[in-house]
């Protein structure tokens, strides 16, 4: 549960806003599911989400209630008579929001995850109002000074060093929000938020459909030689599910294609799932994104110019650990040209099994998986379709908290009958070393129609010792493909490594310890935030939980010794392509935000951009323009997609601070990691948190030697 400095901040709702008068809302009397959506949460562990009792039917007036209690307490602290102290403006605001903030809670879940109905008009009809919400509060200029007077005294006020900190935070939010601009640029800032906000919800909308309601269906088992029983028999109970009974559906999911073009034997029946996947959003028809960028990037220029800042980018990336996009960039261009050559070299290598086979075509972008999977095979006799009979959600799932344990001394255990906002949902109550309750977690693993693709961590409730211990309620999301009735649900190996990178996320939140809601948890610099998650990807493949939980679903044996060794040995394997992948994503990300005003054409920048930086032929960009849900389905990673590499850069580092000691389950390296990084959020600043935890600042040729470029 964010507060509205951290809406503010990262890009939750709209960033940048001023000055019109605060308004009371037409009364509404609450009916039972009304009053829900709004109350306080009851029940165990100081209370948690009446997912059993909410309506969508109820958004709407349950913002317009919200609002309303904000804007009486944010007006009462903008005309205090008092003179501004920290306690009656900060610690105020910090408890200003909390209804609103319920209410953001149970629909934004809805938003994510429980995308049908008339939840999509809901949601379209309230993101300009949102916003103007958000522009209302930071337009208040009476409010303004207040914290501008707090932070100028922050010294001989006798502010703690967090307090000072939350004190710099808010004044610098206000300003970069636009609080010193004149009454024409508020006005057009808060026009300019709201038709970004109505700009961000139909992109991810339209992406959701192109996910949910474009597949590809095989009527010949023929078509899918190479798969494994187990994937085609998900592949057919997806079919059933879409009342296709005898026939084979891909879903237009990672999870779903990945795994189909590394092992589908069928060229044709790759390259037609490769085009559904990468075309999402690009198709002409009425789901298509492509008029939605160019009018995204005009409006965010123009909202940068008017707040003082050269581009977008340069906005965005003021308060990261980057500071400026020339640093980001040099940090991608560093790895771009040993990424590059990796790739040509292992193209040529794929090539060459082409040609042994009797191929006479040049490799594709649909074929580089399959083809990588045979040159693993090939260097390290190592086919990734072993490891999957080894890769249980269940256990695995077990195994991410048998790690949390031994790294960190918190426990798991099953929680039932509370409520749940589907029935995929499972709960668990997370306890400390001491047996104290620490905070809930709550996992949704399985895609659905309506339901965004990808992995993601929430907080439902943000941890904080400010006006009593309040303990936090998080969730990670999946999208992996249910098995049959009885059956275990495989994962691949990727998607396995991915929900030990969310939960780290969750473990982040969930370890939290701090006074102020705001500087909790995962709300820290974007390009510090992915550190933990990296981290914790670490103990996937540690010895200790691949043994115990790396089970085989028929035998129960673990994973054998050779095969893990063969996987340790092809560690570096692929990292061209992986590292290409991303770094395609990032830097047009990049290069879209630092272009300017002028007007661009999403499909031929790409095309163009690409082509300068050498991106070789055979591989597309992670997440292509028209389905960058990352950046223009809201401001949080605009410009600050890079933020995944720097912090790999953190983590590489960190890393190697527990191999130079005694391994991965160094209690020492493990009680400083959570005591410099984990339980401290917004209360450092991160390049002080990391310095705290490895004593120095970090060193790249980590980075490097991690991905196999440097040996």
């Amino acid at each position: 549960m964010s507060s509205l400095r951290t809406r503010l901040v990262l890009g939750l709702a709209p960033l940048v806003v001023l000055a019109a008068p605060l308004r009371a809302e037409q009364p509404v009397k609450p009916s039972p599911t009304l009053e829900a959506l709004i109350a306080p949460w009851t029940g165990p562990y100081g209370g948690v989400p009446p997912w059993d009792k909410v309506k969508p039917a109820d958004f709407v007036a349950a913002f317009d209630l919200a609002m309303a209690d904000a804007r009486k307490h944010i007006q009462a602290i903008a005309t205090d008579p008092a003179a501004p102290t920290f306690q009656n403006t900060i610690e105020a605001l910090e408890r200003a929001t909390r209804m609103f903030d319920r209410v953001n809670v149970l629909t934004g879940v809805h938003f994510s995850t429980l995308k049908t109905g008339e939840v999509p008009a809901i949601e379209a009809a309230m993101a300009p109002k949102l916003s103007a919400y958000f522009d209302e509060i930071t337009q208040n200029g009476p409010l303004f000074k207040r914290i501008e007077a707090v932070y100028e005294s922050r010294d001989k006020a006798g502010l703690t060093p967090v307090q000072k900190r939350l004190a710099w935070d808010y004044y610098t939010n206000f300003v970069r929000a636009g609080a010193r601009l004149d009454p024409a640029q508020k006005t057009r800032i808060k026009a300019l938020n709201q038709e970004l906000a109505s700009l961000f919800t139909r992109f991810a909308q339209n992406v959701v459909l192109e996910e949910s309601e474009v597949f590809a269906v095989f009527d010949k088992e023929s078509d899918l030689a190479g798969l494994s029983p187990d994937f085609k028999a998900s592949l057919a109970r997806a079919a059933e599910a879409k009342g296709l009974k005898g026939k084979w559906l891909v879903a237009n999911t990672r999870s779903a294609m990945e795994p189909f073009l590394a092992y589908c034997d069928n060229r044709a029946a790759r390259e037609k799932v490769w085009r559904n996947y990468i075309k999402r959003g690009d198709n002409d028809d009425a789901r298509d994104t492509k008029a939605l960028i160019p009018r995204i990037l005009k409006l965010r220029f123009e909202r940068a110019q008017l707040l003082g800042y050269k581009t977008h980018a340069h906005w965005s990336l003021e308060k990261s650990m980057a500071g400026t996009p020339e640093k980001a960039v040099a940090l991608m261009e560093a790895v771009w040209k040993p990424a590059a050559a990796q790739v040509r070299k292992d193209v040529a290598e794929m090539q060459a099994i082409i040609a042994k086979e009797g191929g006479s075509f040049k490799l594709a972008a649909w074929d580089y998986r399959y083809y990588a999977e045979k040159l693993r095979k090939a260097k390290y006799d190592l086919d990734l379709k072993e490891v999957t009979p080894y890769m249980q959600l269940d256990k695995l799932r077990e195994g991410m908290f048998w790690a949390a344990n031994r790294a960190y001394g918190v426990t798991f255990h099953p929680v039932e009958g509370l409520p749940v906002q589907h029935p995929d949902v499972k709960v668990w109550e997370v306890k400390d070393a001491r047996g104290a309750h620490l905070a809930l977690w709550y996992f949704d693993p399985f895609a659905r129609a309506g339901k965004s693709s990808g992995a993601w961590m929430n907080e439902y409730r943000t941890q904080r010792h400010f006006d009593g211990d309040v303990t936090p309620i998080v969730s990670n999301n999946s999208n992996f493909t249910k098995a049959g009735p009885g059956e275990p649900v495989l994962l691949s190996f990727d998607d396995a490594q991915t929900m030990f990178h969310e939960f780290g996320h969750a473990l982040h939140g969930m370890l939290s310890n701090v006074v102020y809601p705001s500087m909790a948890g995962t709300n820290v610099a974007r390009d510090f935030v992915e550190f933990p998650s990296q981290i914790n990807e670490h103990f996937f493949l540690t010895p200790e939980v691949l043994n115990r939980f790396a089970l085989h679903y028929k035998t129960g044996k673990p994973i054998p010794q050779t095969l893990v060794d063969r996987i340790k040995k092809a560690e570096t394997f692929n990292q061209g392509f992986i590292t290409m992948e991303f770094l395609a994503s990032a830097m047009i990300d990049m290069k879209f935000h630092l272009a300017g005003g002028a007007p661009i054409d999403p499909a031929r920048f790409e095309r163009e951009e690409l082509a300068r930086l050498g991106m070789p032929e055979e591989i597309v960009m992670r997440h292509r323009p028209t389905q960058f849900n990352h950046i223009f389905s809201s401001d949080g990673y605009s410009a600050a997609y890079y933020s995944y590499l720097w912090a790999d850069a953190l983590t590489a580092d960190a890393w190697e601070a527990f191999l130079e000691n005694r391994g991965p389950w160094d209690d020492a390296v493990s009680e400083r990691l959570k005591a410099t990084v984990l339980s401290v959020g917004n209360t450092w600043d991160p390049a002080d948190s990391f310095r705290a935890f490895r004593g120095r600042d970090v060193n790249t040729d980590a980075l490097m030697r991690k991905r196999g470029f440097l040996k």
